[in-house]
């Protein structure tokens, strides 16, 4: 297993950040400078890749709209990590999948073939402020625009009719710096979209929280089913890679921990997700099909549970560094290719979040690393 980290920089803002009394611009501001900071140094420590994501209007959250910028700034103050758009949201309402193909290449460039290119249709909460359509039909779009990108990607010119896309004959520079182009990714959090990547050979981003890895270990299982049904990749060339999250924090001293605000940090990052979820991604399900979709988003919202009952299930990955290896092989165990890491959560102090980059670095990569990889990650990237 390699690790990554997933960035969505959340600014330290709000009621449950009161030790940390900053306006909204100001903890922007802050979240950046902190995040670059932490991303360069993870450089040095054996990363494999920085996912950071689009996210739109995510009060307390999220500050990262702009992911292209935010990789092409990276891409300047990093040699060996690689660069992943986690994701970019496809639909056509969201852009036009030209401008995807232009943005995504150029940081390929930039970076001299760092990227790796994710994928993902959203939620309704940005597909309404956006005109995509909260359904279905927004899976299509989606698939358009990404057959558009590649075409845009591996042809010497480009036209496209349908009624969705009208674009007239094109030469579109530049090229991406991989040949053909970036691997990709598709953002999944249910069993069908699992399902898909595997079918159209992209690599798998589970984003499938709240439940336990043996859960996890399923989700995977569905995904290699729909990878064994492949028959003619979307891509160019398929990725068989499954990467999926969780919250990591690594600590000399647990007990210390407590006292700097971990355990209320993941309480609340665990209570704002399943509120967003609720409203946004689960609202049209019944209550028997969301409890067996995310087994403790209830008792979450409600806050009547321990919340590190989400440690004794490894849901999370918190502890010392023999700890925190022994949680992240059983992710290995359920096939993960790659845990991205969040680091960077609730109101964790940015000298806490490098302490824990270091010990990962220094103290569980190096054991990840005996261990060998199922993917041959030297050919899998080497410029052609």
């Amino acid at each position: 297993m390699k690790l990554d980290l997933l960035y969505e920089f959340q600014p330290k803002t709000g009621p449950y950040s009161e030790p940390f009394p900053l306006g909204q611009k100001r903890a922007e501001q802050q979240t950046y400078r902190e995040a670059i900071e932490e991303i360069t140094f993870a450089d040095t420590l054996g990363f494999q890749t920085a996912w950071v994501v689009e996210h739109h209007f995510r009060e307390g959250r999220s500050a990262a709209p702009c992911n292209e910028t935010i990789l092409g700034a990276l891409s300047q103050v990093t040699e060996n990590i690689r660069l992943g758009f986690g994701v970019v949201l496809l639909p056509s309402g969201f852009q036009h999948p030209v401008r995807v193909a232009e943005k995504v290449a150029t940081v390929d460039v930039l970076s001299g073939g760092r990227v790796e290119w994710g994928t993902g249709r959203s939620t309704p909460n940005e597909q309404l402020a956006f005109g995509v359509p909260a359904d279905d039909r927004s899976r299509e779009m989606w698939r358009e625009a990404f057959e558009f990108v590649i075409a845009a990607w591996t042809n010497e010119r480009l036209s496209w009719k349908s009624p969705t896309i009208d674009f007239p004959e094109r030469f579109i520079t530049p090229r991406p710096y991989q040949d053909p182009h970036p691997p990709a990714w598709l953002a999944a959090a249910s069993e069908q979209s699992a399902y898909n990547a595997g079918k159209l050979g992209l690599g798998l981003l589970s984003f499938a929280l709240m439940q336990p890895v043996d859960k996890m270990a399923e989700h995977i299982a569905t995904y290699r089913r729909g990878q064994a049904a492949c028959e003619a990749p979307l891509p160019k060339f398929t990725n068989d890679r499954v990467g999926a999250y969780t919250l990591v924090h690594c600590t000399d001293d647990p007990e210390e921990a407590e006292r700097y605000g971990l355990w209320d940090s993941v309480r609340w990052w665990y209570q704002n997700l399943a509120e967003f979820t609720l409203q946004w991604e689960l609202a049209h399900l019944p209550e028997e099909e969301k409890a067996q979709v995310f087994p403790l988003l209830e008792p979450t919202i409600r806050g009547d549970i321990d919340i590190r009952k989400y440690t004794d299930e490894d849901m999370i990955i918190v502890g010392t560094p023999e700890e925190c290896l022994e949680k992240i092989l059983r992710y290995e165990a359920a096939g993960v290719d790659q845990l991205l890491c969040y680091t960077q959560f609730g109101t964790l102090p940015h000298e806490k979040v490098m302490r824990n980059l270091e010990l990962l670095g220094t103290k569980v990569i190096p054991e990840l690393e005996k261990r060998g990889h199922r993917v041959d990650y030297e050919t899998l990237f080497r410029a052609s």
